[in-house]
């Protein structure tokens, strides 16, 4: 059970830090103010559940798990939102990245 609520907590932490991050970019594409307020009070919320995660799962463990999925999580985003492209070792990094999110969990 404390697995399931540390995974939860990750999941919507790093969803709601992906969410800022596309904020951040359209306010740089768009110069609005309103997108970079916006994306700066949903990362706040972010890393408010990215702190309480930290009481189910050791920091060494933890930061693994949020870099690489937010890694993966804003790549879909640049790559569906922003038309972005991957090259293959940017690919593989991604590949890479969950490997290593299962070496550490093991």
């Amino acid at each position: 059970m404390l697995k399931l609520t540390f995974f939860g907590l990750i999941f919507l932490a790093v969803l709601l830090e992906v969410a800022g991050d596309i904020f951040f970019k359209k306010w740089a594409v768009e110069s609005r103010s309103a997108l970079f307020i916006v994306g700066m009070a949903v990362y706040f919320i972010g890393t408010f559940f990215w702190a309480i995660s930290l009481k189910y799962e050791f920091l060494s463990k933890a930061i693994v798990v949020f870099t690489v999925l937010n890694l993966v999580l804003i790549t879909l985003a640049g790559v569906l939102i922003f038309k972005e492209d991957l090259t293959l070792a940017n690919k593989m990094g991604i590949v890479l990245g969950i490997v290593s999110i299962v070496l550490v969990e093991m």
